[in-house]
């Protein structure tokens, strides 16, 4: 008993150190995402691969509407569907995906949604810089489809594989469209993962199973004194 206990407990403590570890973490994003939560100025120099993540931006360019990405297996209230990745060329010659938000899967896996737009030759765009999402298992990930056919479906694609698809230079970061622009789907944003709340939660929980464990390994063996 003694054994299982101890084990148990340190079992119980690290738990709970790491959840309390992970919601500090999440915290500093959390925070972040309020910080850049500003009105950017338009064309302001920013260097998207260095910049704080969710920076607030707003760039003049034109999308490239001929040339998009569907993120495959990504949900919306519950719902299957896709995101709509689209390039975009700022007059400097850079090239961003602007994420253009979430639209439902309509129930064909071989018919792929319309997500064409009328490519203004300028036109400004606003958002914030976030990272490319990432899948928990290698198997969850698929690379853009091969051949010349456009959109291309994918899911959790890495940076090098949507460069190599697109045959041109690309920023790491994309930009999450802002839900008041046009030419978007669903953008509900926030920032990725459980609230910091939800983690402290956790680690308490954890902890207090610590301390129930101590207070029946106790009482057990003083009823066996007695």
């Amino acid at each position: 008993m003694t054994l299982l206990t101890l084990i148990l407990l340190v079992l119980f403590v690290s738990l709970g150190r790491w959840q309390w570890h992970r919601g500090e973490e999440k915290q500093v994003l959390w925070d972040s995402y309020e910080r850049n939560d500003l009105t950017p100025a338009l064309d302001a120099r920013v260097d998207f691969d260095s910049a704080e993540r969710f920076t607030s931006v707003a760039l003049t360019g034109h999308f490239e509407s001929n040339r998009q990405f569907l993120l495959d297996n990504r949900s919306h209230a519950g719902q299957p569907g896709y995101e709509v990745l689209t390039p975009f060329v700022l007059e400097s010659g850079r090239r961003i995906l602007v994420n253009r938000g979430w639209i439902p899967f309509d129930g064909y896996r071989d018919r792929l949604p319309d997500v064409s737009l009328v490519a203004a030759p300028s036109t400004v765009v606003q958002g914030r810089l976030d990272e490319l999402p990432t899948a928990g298992l290698a198997s969850g990930r698929a690379p853009p489809e091969a051949g010349d056919a456009w959109p291309k479906l994918t899911s959790f694609p890495t940076h090098e594989e949507l460069q190599a698809a697109l045959r041109d230079k690309l920023s790491r970061r994309i930009l999450l469209l802002d839900p008041k622009m046009p030419n978007g789907y669903v953008r509900e944003w926030s920032p990725p993962g459980m609230a910091p709340e939800r983690h402290f939660s956790y680690a308490i929980q954890w902890w207090g199973f610590a301390v129930v464990l101590l207070v029946l390994y106790f009482a057990l063996n003083f009823r066996k004194v007695s």
